[in-house]
């Protein structure tokens, strides 16, 4: 059953999913080597589609909790993670029968993937956001009816602990103010569902997407052709259909603060060729809103990535600096992320944002260059 994931396709799903964090959800690549080793040493790590499990199968999902910009120097590994699993079957009296990533994008694309190597649990390939928030209560699971709790959270030093809380956004007050006092960074597994409701609620084939993305970027590197064209072209076949350029400039500002466990601020840039015509990104982990010369050219949930003008290579929020050379990238999200009730989860209003959302192809005609 299943796919097993292989050295090549593992550096190819790690660069995708960068662009599906859009900017957030931390760097893949310290979780791509741990994944590495893993696979190095012998093990297996096999990314299965959800028909393939019974509806009764159990599925824990699993993430990286904290500010992206901690795990540059608090590195993560496979410990803590399989604590957090270990945890919450005891605490329901059940084995797990898969893992998932409750976001496809950054570091937590990887964290299933090393928990699967470690423990021999099959990924299934889908999550609950279809690209990285900066909340656990956003998710389509949330947004379905699905309670985040009972979940577990443990640290890298082997505490561990159940958090059942009233409400999915209580859970995220409880499960950050956790992660702040565990050292900015915690692992947790959250949503216990059953595969039937994972079929129901889950973004389907989002592993799948960012191993795609990331074949496109490499391939159009390879072959010296634009990866800007090249990815716009393979995400037209795709549930996220848009992909689009917004912005070309450099980096003129940054302003980046680690605050209640988030990495918060934002980033300007200028056009090359008119110094006057800026961009500027809001971001709490990830993008939230970019307005190009005070105009909303694209709006959470739709994705917002920042990618090297020249590789197409995704830059995280974290290592976004002065000078730059960056492309302001957008890509669409799938219907199920679309609908009223997820964009009073997860647009603007869930952001404090005053604008409303309106789809990037919309928006951007009077925005591109």
């Amino acid at each position: 059953m299943g796919v097993e994931l292989t050295l090549p396709a593992l550096r190819d799903l790690s660069e995708g999913a960068a662009v599906l964090g859009t900017g957030g959800g931390g760097d893949p690549y310290v979780g791509r080597l741990l994944v590495e080793r893993q696979l190095r040493a012998g093990r297996t790590v096999r990314v299965i589609d959800v028909a393939e499990l019974p509806d009764d199968a159990l599925v824990l999902p699993c993430a990286l909790m904290g500010a992206p910009t901690v795990f540059w120097e608090k590195l993560p590994g496979p410990k803590g993670i399989t604590t957090a699993l270990r945890t919450l079957e005891a605490h329901l009296g059940r084995r797990a029968a898969a893992t998932m990533p409750i976001e496809c994008g950054g570091f937590n694309s990887m964290i299933p993937l090393l928990l699967g190597a470690e423990t021999g649990l099959p990924v299934v390939d889908a999550d609950g956001m279809g690209r990285a928030f900066p909340e656990l209560q956003m998710e389509t699971f949330a947004v379905m009816g699905v309670p985040g709790s009972p979940m577990s959270i443990a640290s890298d030093h082997g505490d561990a602990g159940i958090i059942d809380a009233v409400d999915n956004k209580r859970m995220e007050r409880l499960a950050r103010a956790m992660t702040v006092q565990m050292g900015g960074s915690a692992y947790i597994c959250d949503y216990p569902m059953d595969a039937a409701t994972v079929r129901r609620t889950a973004v389907p084939g989002t592993l799948t997407l960012a191993r795609r993305i990331g074949e496109t970027l490499r391939t159009a590197r390879e072959r010296h052709r634009d990866p800007f064209e090249a990815l716009t072209a393979m995400l037209a076949g795709t549930i996220y259909s848009h992909g689009l350029v917004l912005f070309r400039g450099k980096v003129i500002d940054v302003d980046r603060r680690t605050v209640d466990g988030f990495a918060r601020g934002g980033v300007r840039l200028a056009a090359m060729d008119d110094p006057a015509d800026v961009m500027e990104i809001t971001f709490q982990n990830e993008h939230l809103v970019a307005r190009r010369n005070g105009r909303p050219a694209a709006i959470v949930p739709d994705l917002i990535c920042t990618l090297n003008s020249e590789t197409g290579s995704p830059v995280t929020t974290e290592a976004l600096s002065f000078g730059q050379r960056l492309t302001v990238y957008a890509i669409s999200t799938p219907a199920i992320m679309r609908t009223p009730e997820a964009l009073d989860c997860f647009g603007p209003a869930g952001f404090g944002l005053t604008e409303p959302y309106t789809p990037v192809e919309e928006l951007t005609a009077s925005h591109l260059r």
